[in-house]
This record gives C-alpha cells, structure tokens and sequence, in this order.
C-alpha cells in the first residue's frame, strides 16, 4: 500500500487515460514480479496536495485496517514548504502516525525529501528540508523502517528527471526512484537508478532565462494564487485505490 501526496500518486509521470502511473505503481510491478501469479495486492491511496494531517486522517485508518505487509509513507513535504512551518514540530507529528502504522504493519518504507538546491523556489528552503530528513532517518532508525533516501539519489537532480512545473518527477525520474526503493528492499532490479545520464549540450544564458520566464509564468504563478485562495491542486481528486498489476504494466508500457 502507498500513501501520500503527489510524489507518491505520480504527478508528472501521465499515463494515456490523464491519470499518472508514479514510482509507487512502477515499484508495485517490481515486487509483483518476484509473487506467485494472484498472490499480490496493492493499493495507492495518495493525493495530490495533501498535508501530513490530511494523510493521517484521511489514508492511515485505512491502512491500518488492511494492515498490509508493506507500507510507504511520504508525508509531510507539503506541510515543510509552507510559510512558518517548524519541521522539529512536523517530525513529532510524523512521528506518531509511524508508530501507529508500525503496531500493525509489516514493514514501513519511510520516505524522505529531495535535495532542493537546484529547484526554484525551494533551494531557499532546502535548511528546513535537510533538518526534516535528518529527523525521518532518526524516526525510521528507531521503529526498524527502512528508508528511500531521495536526497542521496543525485541522478534525479538532473533536469530531465523533472517534469515541466519542476515540482514534480517526470516518468524518467519515477522509474529511478522505483529502482531506487527496490534496491532499499533488496531486489534484483533490471536497472542502475545511479546510471549516468548521457551528455547534453550546454544552454546558452537566452535559453536559460527564457525558459524560466515561460516556467514562472505557467507553473509559480498559478501555484501561488493557489496558497494565497487556501486551494490545492487535490481539493477534487480522489486516490486511485486498488491496481493490477497488469493494468499498470499496460499503462506503462503505452507511455513507454
């Protein structure tokens, strides 16, 4: 089961129907392959925008019903970026919710924050960021929970990792992430997610800055007027809930 915000419900990796596969979808295929035929069930109950709150109330009861053999758990990046926020006060909360999905889980896979230093906006809050992590590794070494360690992952700071908004993973940057937490698991993945990416030609300063112009203009903008009328880009989404893993290969592979 996979529970969160966008990260974890995909945004920026579209599938062809307008919904978005996600490292958390490309990962269930990867732990489908190695179970018997019918003996595998997975669910992603992640939305878009949610706070850590929002998850706990919203997404945990759930799971802490089904008690699954595996839980990821990402939360919290939503509540770090926001003005005035006290990532000591965030881990506490986020504290709780893992002992609460420890008691009757197998295993919680927690999930920690990028490395922001390349991406707009956020670099100016990459200090707040790394004191979040430094708490989730605490919080992961205390109740046995393995850890996706997305800050270490220094593939996915390259920029065709990242979709258009530059707030979220493009598929590419999915696909390691999802090769990421296999390898965290102890897979036998098919890929390296620290494989170099190939060259690219330098961009002149034109380039650069006229890419940044078209960025502000149709992704911080709007993304602004959001916080500032209280909205998220959640408010009329629901989670995918329960996925084949043949429906998500099919979509997959259509992407591909």
């Amino acid at each position: 089961m996979a529970v969160g915000d966008s990260f974890t419900e995909g945004v920026g990796d579209p599938g062809p129907d307008g919904s978005f596969v996600g490292w958390a979808d490309r990962f269930a295929v990867l732990l489908a392959d190695r179970r018997p035929e019918g003996d595998f069930d997975y669910t992603n109950l992640a939305v878009r925008g949610r706070l850590l709150d929002q998850i706990v109330a919203e997404q945990l009861p759930v799971a802490r019903e089904l008690a699954p053999d595996l839980v990821s758990f990402c939360a919290g990046g939503n509540d770090i970026i926001r003005p005035g926020s006290d990532p000591d006060e965030v881990a506490e909360r986020f504290e709780r919710a893992v002992i609460g999905l420890t008691s009757v889980v197998g295993t919680v896979m927690v999930t920690t924050g990028f490395d922001t230093r390349n991406v707009p906006v956020l670099k100016h809050m990459r200090g707040k960021i790394a004191t979040y992590n430094g708490h989730l590794r605490a919080i992961a070494d205390r109740y046995g929970c393995p850890v996706l360690d997305l800050w270490s992952l220094k593939t996915i700071q390259d920029r065709r990792a990242w979709d258009g908004d530059r707030l979220h993973l493009s598929a590419e940057g999915h696909t390691r992430v999802a090769l990421r937490a296999g390898q965290v698991l102890g897979l036998d993945i098919p890929a390296d997610p620290d494989q170099p990416w190939p060259a690219l030609p330098p961009r002149g300063t034109l380039e650069i800055r006229r890419d940044d112009v078209h960025w502000a203009r149709d992704y911080l903008v709007p993304w602004i007027g959001r916080r500032l009328r209280g909205e998220s880009s959640g408010d009329d989404v629901t989670a995918k809930g329960q996925l084949s893993p043949d429906d998500i290969k099919s979509r997959i592979d259509r992407v591909a």
